[in-house]
């Protein structure tokens, strides 16, 4: 699914793409990943969501999902100064995740199990930028990128409650609200932010013997490095990763659709 344009939004440019994994090509299946990036007078919010490749309605139930993510979550993207407290931009978060399940699983009606979606949004605006992930996506920040090489963070995922460390909680799981992950990034430095659904976590990540995983600096500064370019340009950039997806160094390691969305501020 592609989202609204990817046009400069208060002072972010975006860019977002969603890309079939071939085991879906293989069986004639459409991409059952979705996103949406929006914006208002003061900051952006993204989105990404992963239908579950078991469901039947997946891209269905991952469209809506991010629908109703820009409804709710919107109205959250104010500077800091306007709310300059952490619990409290948590507890809003939180709210507007409880808010979309309670849509969610009314539109779903009596079982939201053939609609599995996982769901990740970030908030952002002046001073800060908020997460909220149910599910496996993944969200990656830079920092002082404007004024030098940068740093990439990975913010942290959702753990899992399940009898299995690989099970995955959907937006209409049963223990959604006490799994979800909310975090709030008070920091005058980011300046850019990446999501992607977990079709690209490999890519995005590598093994770090010593704690969690880290991001691949060349792979993501690349990425930024292009989106922040002022010659970019919107369909060369996805002609390049559009091909890139595709590759063989992609899809030795993954099977699953890709979803990256990401922007810089400009």
């Amino acid at each position: 699914m592609r989202g609204e344009a990817d046009a400069p939004a208060g002072g972010w440019r975006v860019h977002g793409t969603s890309t079939t994994g071939y085991r879906h090509r293989r069986d004639r299946l459409p991409c059952q990943d979705a996103w949406g990036q929006w914006q208002n007078a003061d900051g952006l919010v993204l989105v990404v969501a992963d239908g579950a490749g078991s469901a039947a309605y997946a891209a269905e139930g991952a469209r809506q999902a991010v629908d109703l993510a820009r409804r709710v979550f919107l109205p959250l993207a104010t500077p800091w100064e306007r709310q300059p407290d952490a619990g409290a931009r948590k507890r809003a978060l939180a709210g507007a995740f409880a808010d979309v399940r309670e849509m969610f699983l009314r539109w779903c009606g009596a079982d939201p199990g053939p609609f599995a979606t996982t769901l990740t949004v970030v908030v952002a605006s002046d001073g800060w930028l908020g997460q909220l992930s149910v599910g496996d996506g993944l969200v990656l920040l830079r920092t002082d990128g404007l004024r030098g090489a940068g740093s990439y963070h990975v913010l942290p995922q959702p753990r899992s409650l399940g009898e299995y460390v690989n099970e995955t909680v959907f937006v209409g799981s049963p223990g959604a609200l006490e799994q979800v992950r909310v975090d709030c990034v008070r920091d005058d430095g980011v300046d850019g932010v990446l999501l992607s659904t977990d079709g690209l976590t490999n890519a995005l990540l590598k093994r770090n013997p010593s704690g969690p995983p880290l991001p691949h600096d060349a792979f993501v500064g690349r990425l930024f490095d292009r989106l922040g370019d002022p010659a970019y340009d919107h369909d060369a950039e996805e002609r390049w990763l559009s091909a890139f997806l595709a590759s063989d160094q992609i899809t030795r390691v993954t099977g699953d659709d890709k979803t990256l969305l990401w922007a810089v501020r400009t």
